[in-house]
């Protein structure tokens, strides 16, 4: 990607960029409030922390290297998990490190006291004009932000560094015991809290864009920064710990309200005087005026980069003529956190923010899993994070689990913040822009390849065939032709034996042990008992014959009777539960298929459902339901895919009735008028691969609409039968309808629905990702 923004920032300004967004409430204001929950091990919650973080720095660290943007962890996810997700992550860390940013500012209020408790009144104001003088800053130059930004951290590192070395010779073995015990109660829930501490470390991928040499710099910068991060936070809380009575208090200078910044500068006074804490306090007012600085520099790059993706207005992604910096973007960030300061009650707002970090960090793991397995050609990073993908996979169960640590506060917050972006791609965003994220393709492509190679297995397998065509008085003489008819022709691509099975109701009986009766009498006059009297599709030499044994048992067959491909018998049973008893014969004599007529009253019976209901829902193998409407022959076959993939079912029936018919397959899948190209472009390719598996000629048509059912009839409606799916079944069916039923009664033409019994009851995550990948 070609950019105007100026590549100012180097390895030590870069890597001050990320410490100066880690070190501030992380080491100032949480580890008297862990040490309350943990003790001691809260030295181990800090190391653990740390090391929990490091999988989303070396993901960040590869992602950047393959797309220096500016935007970071948002492009990240926005490309590997599309843009919703990346809306998600877009606004949420605006939102979360602009609050950051005002928190930092306003955060300063106890220190300035403790230097100057004539301050305290005009706290306010001088937060606002801080505020105001970073927000110049970051128009006026980048380079000028990174320079200040490592003059800061540099000064802030000496002064603690001075806490370490002055106080470590005075630690207390005594107060330090049981600093890494791992099995310290409490430790969870101290490592959730200060896990916010190590946020910042993937934030200076938000500035990727500006900086030099990205592909060497970045990670340079990422992994450096949360090392020394996390060696100081454990080295400073250790050593705090050590020289201070109990770091949960802050002793005579805790300020009211304020016992979570006395801590650090209480264990300075006990060991280096007042001098000592002076200057602790000194790099705390640091710390929170670089977290300030580089939380406004990051935070404008989220617009920025979103507005050059059509999330936002394109006024966010204009650079200011002079400066080359994002300008607008740069004032509005620093204009709400003006706002906040001025506002809010910041201190709990900033709060909200804390497990959306997390899910950030989550979703970063994430999308380098979506890179690697998704279809992206021109993904081709510098760096590549080790140990793929047990580290992605560590990372996101250690985030899992810190989550459940962060309280409901947080989390409220987090969905809070997941509702206002998940809005905002929905009414701006959405109806904007076209295109989907790598890991959408490549669970598509995935999905395309396991379902070709079922289709695949299906057509090669030479497995015979055991087909019950379920009649019934209701079942018309047309129907009952057609059912016979489909159910011959799959021994055109495998060998079949149909079992025509006639079922009459007869009046209730008293004895319940009576069990229904099975007759083989004659074969009826609607079958053709003589192969010269067959109609034209009837398979040459086969005739209907009757079962040897009419009550069951092992199966006995004449030579005369049947062919090598399609073997055809009748028979009678007489039972006071018609549907039943076939769920009985498809059972126990292990068929594959049942064929039975669709009756179209069943699919209104809404709130109980109906016989055709009952059936779907209980039957032991595939089902086909054929509404005919004058079935003769065929042309076209038309063959939809419902939900996500074709089932390979559908194939081969459709396949079969094409090799009898002399048709020709039309594959049919409907993609939204908005669908992105990749989609089409997945389908195209995945219907390429079943026309290869096909034996007969087929096309493909993939229809843009947003009303599904109207555009595939335009299409349905030159065909001869129509090959579709059943859907839903069960309460979804009848308080939602089935899409294929609608299809079926918009349509004039034969019909064929088809349920396969391993995918008859799709749980609700399973639905949504079909139809989320394929619709």
């Amino acid at each position: 990607m070609t950019s105007d923004l100026q590549r100012d920032l180097g390895l030590s300004a870069t890597t001050a960029i990320a410490i100066g967004a880690m070190v501030g409430s992380g080491i100032f204001i949480l580890p008297g409030i862990a040490y309350a929950t943990a003790g001691p091990a809260v030295v181990a919650a800090y190391l653990i922390a740390g090391l929990l973080v490091l999988p989303a720095a070396l993901s960040a660290s590869e992602m950047a290297t393959a797309m220096p943007e500016d935007g970071g962890s948002y492009v990240y996810v926005e490309r590997g998990m599309g843009p919703l997700l990346g809306t998600i992550a877009g606004i949420g860390n605006w939102f979360m490190l602009s609050f950051k940013g005002a928190l930092a500012l306003i955060g300063g209020v106890p220190y300035l006291v403790y230097v100057a408790p004539g301050l305290a009144e005009y706290v306010v104001p001088i937060a606002l004009a801080l505020a105001i003088v970073f927000t110049v800053l970051n128009v006026v130059s980048t380079k000028s932000t990174g320079a200040l930004q490592f003059a800061i951290v540099g000064v802030m590192i000496l002064a603690m560094a001075y806490f370490v070395v002055g106080g470590f010779p005075s630690v207390e073995p005594a107060q330090t015991a049981g600093s890494f015990d791992l099995t310290s109660e409490g430790i969870l829930a101290a490592t959730g809290l200060v896990f916010v501490s190590y946020a910042g470390v993937i934030k200076v991928a938000a500035v990727a864009e500006e900086v030099k040499d990205p592909g060497t710099t970045i990670p340079r910068a990422m992994i450096g920064s949360l090392l020394v991060t996390t060696a100081l936070y454990v080295l400073i809380v250790y050593v705090a710990i050590g020289v201070a009575p109990d770091l949960s208090t802050g002793g005579e200078f805790v300020p009211e309200g304020g016992e979570e910044v006395a801590s650090i500068a209480y264990a300075a006074e006990a060991v280096l005087g007042e001098l000592g804490a002076l200057i602790i306090v000194l790099a705390a007012l640091l710390a929170l005026a670089s977290t300030a600085n580089a939380g406004l520099l990051s935070a404008s790059r989220f617009p920025f980069a979103m507005a050059r993706d059509g999330l936002v207005p394109g006024q966010f992604e204009q650079l200011h003529a002079r400066f080359k910096t994002p300008a607008l973007a740069v004032v509005v960030t620093g204009g709400v956190m003006m706002l906040m300061i001025a506002t809010l009650p910041i201190e709990q707002v900033a709060k909200f923010g804390s497990a959306f970090q997390i899910l950030v960090f989550i979703l970063v793991n994430l999308a380098v899993i979506g890179f690697r397995e998704g279809v992206v050609d021109d993904y081709d990073p510098e760096f590549v994070s080790p140990l793929y993908p047990w580290t992605q996979l560590v990372g996101m169960a250690g985030g899992l689990v810190v989550l459940t640590q962060m309280g409901t506060v947080p989390l409220a917050g987090a969905v809070a913040i997941t509702i206002v972006a998940v809005g905002w791609y929905v009414f701006y965003a959405r109806p904007r822009i076209e295109r989907e994220g790598a890991a959408r393709v490549g669970a598509r492509e995935n999905v395309s390849q396991r379902a070709t190679g079922r289709t695949r297995e299906l057509f090669d397998s030479d497995a015979k065939y055991d087909v019950l065509v379920a009649v019934t008085e209701e079942t018309s003489a047309d129907a009952r032709r057609d059912m016979l008819r489909m159910a011959t022709d799959m021994g055109r691509l495998r060998t079949t034996s149909v079992s025509v099975v006639e079922f009459v109701d007869v009046p209730h009986r008293v004895f319940a042990e009576d069990h229904p009766e099975v007759y083989a009498g004659t074969v009826p006059d609607w079958l053709p008992a003589d192969s010269e009297d067959a109609p034209s599709w009837f398979p040459d030499g086969c005739s209907v014959s009757l079962p040897v044994r009419s009550s069951g048992g092992v199966e006995q067959r004449s030579v005369e009777s049947q062919t090598d491909d399609v073997h055809v018998e009748y028979r009678r049973i007489d039972s006071e539960d018609h549907k039943q008893t076939i769920v009985d014969v498809a059972t126990y004599g292990y068929s594959d298929l049942v064929i039975a007529e669709r009756r179209q009253a069943d699919f209104h019976e809404r709130l109980f459902g109906g016989e055709t209901d009952w059936l779907l829902r209980n039957a032991p193998c595939d089902v086909l339901l054929v509404d005919d409407n004058g079935f003769d022959g065929a042309n076209e076959i038309a063959v939809v895919a419902n939900r996500g993939a074709y089932d390979p079912l559908k194939l081969l029936f459709a396949d079969a009735v094409a090799e009898e018919t002399g048709a020709q397959l039309n594959l049919l899948q409907a993609i939204p008028e908005n669908a992105p190209e990749s989609q089409r472009e997945s389908i195209e390719r995945y219907h390429e691969e079943l026309i290869s598996i096909l034996t007969v000629p087929a096309r493909s048509t993939i229809i843009e609409t947003d009303d599904e059912t109207a555009g595939l009839t335009r299409f349905v409606g030159d065909a001869d039968l129509l090959v579709t799916g059943v859907d839903r079944t069960g309460l979804s069916a009848r308080l939602l309808g089935r899409p294929g039923n609608r299809l079926v009664d918009s349509v004039d033409t034969t019909a064929v629905m088809v349920q396969t019994h391993d995918g008859r009851r799709p749980g609700l995550v399973e639905r949504f990702v079909m139809n989320h990948l394929f619709n």
